[in-house]
């Protein structure tokens, strides 16, 4: 058995994915296809390959607005419901070929609406391509609703979430640039969902610091951080080199706040200088409740396992830190805890047994 796992090995290991976004992982072939057939003219390259390479050296920008204008183009050649519902099945499937086993994507309803879908039908489409993707390639996947936090529909994003939420719709989320726009904003979407029961994650602590993770946590009540990274700047050293913990810090690793980290895109946002240095090393030492996610496959170039063998690559890690980091995954998901139960004891677990034996 050898000590640290092959890229190869861990595409067959069983991953748990919270922290993905549609329109950020779509094939390059697929956006060339739909920018066909809808009409769209904006694409800077028609070839795949090319373009391929542009979204990535475009997202490395060191920028979080930069990084975001990359989607411009995904978001243009996803406004009809036969798009989504192509998009979706094509991330179910991508995602079960790399060994996904349980995945929360998100997207942003009100970003599909300008040839006339109402929000509704797009919510529909989309579940309707995870339904049979899921089905098809035996992974199950459930879908987060994202309200833009630079503008004002969070209320109706909310009440989409709790309609849909036995169809598949499994929590809410906010994104988009954060400074500026901090998530006490959308306060009556987030206590709509609490009085409803609802599950809602928040970006925070990516593109701004520790205030908007205070918020998004002691005002808007999150379940999880999406990123979450700069809680290391409430992490120090004391006088002997030992990591001494703020009040922020200490109340997210006591409450077993999941932290929804991916590497790969937050080097190319700037909120992490290289993997190696990266502080999801740290705060995986510290026992913090470290998710590994892709953020944007087609932007950062990655997938669920390229993420982990990253990581085996700059801290060494081995099968066990590999499943530490798959079951507080999927111990952090949105659906059931029976659902979630059973997936660890009887699909994750099992299976990196049998990993650690043959490898």
């Amino acid at each position: 058995m050898t000590d640290r796992p092959s890229l190869e090995d861990i595409r067959r290991a069983p991953k748990v994915l919270l922290h993905d976004h549609l329109d950020g992982g779509l094939r390059t072939e697929t956006i060339v296809d739909l920018a066909r057939d809808g009409g769209y003219e904006d694409l800077p390259t028609a070839d795949p390959g090319n373009l391929a390479t542009w979204f990535t050296e475009a997202a490395n920008s060191g920028s979080l607005e930069r990084y975001l204008e990359t989607f411009a183009h995904t978001v243009g050649v996803m406004q009809s419901a036969e798009a989504l519902t192509r998009v979706a099945y094509e991330c179910a499937e991508d995602l079960a070929r790399d060994g996904v086993v349980y995945a929360e994507i998100r997207y942003a309803p009100e970003l599909h609406t300008r040839t006339g879908l109402s929000l509704e039908r797009v919510v529909e489409a989309v579940l309707e391509g995870f339904d049979r993707g899921g089905r098809d390639h035996g992974i199950k996947i459930c879908a987060l609703v994202t309200a833009m936090r630079h503008q004002a529909r969070s209320m109706e994003i909310a009440e989409l979430a709790v309609r849909y939420r036995d169809d598949g719709v499994v929590g809410f989320d906010i994104a988009g640039a954060e400074a500026g726009y901090p998530p006490t904003r959308h306060l009556d979407a987030f206590e709509y969902l609490q009085r409803e029961n609802a599950h809602f994650t928040i970006h925070a602590g990516e593109g701004f610091g520790l205030p908007s993770i205070w918020q998004a946590i002691q005002w808007c009540g999150a379940d999880r951080l999406g990123h979450g990274v700069r809680i290391i700047d409430d992490i120090t050293e004391d006088e002997d080199g030992n990591p001494r913990l703020g009040r922020l810090a200490h109340y997210v690793r006591d409450k077993r706040i999941p932290l929804e980290m991916c590497p790969t895109s937050n080097i190319q946002t700037g909120a992490a200088k290289s993997i190696a240095e990266h502080p999801i090393g740290l705060l995986r030492d510290l026992r913090f409740r470290v998710t590994v996610n892709t953020d944007n496959r087609l932007m950062s170039g990655t997938t669920p396992s390229l993420e982990l063998a990253k990581l085996v690559d700059a801290f060494g890690y081995g099968w066990d830190e590999l499943q530490w980091f798959t079951v507080n995954a999927m111990k952090s998901a949105f659906i059931g805890f029976t659902e979630r139960l059973r997936l660890i004891n009887e699909v994750i677990k099992p299976a990196y047994a049998e990993l650690r034996e043959t490898a």
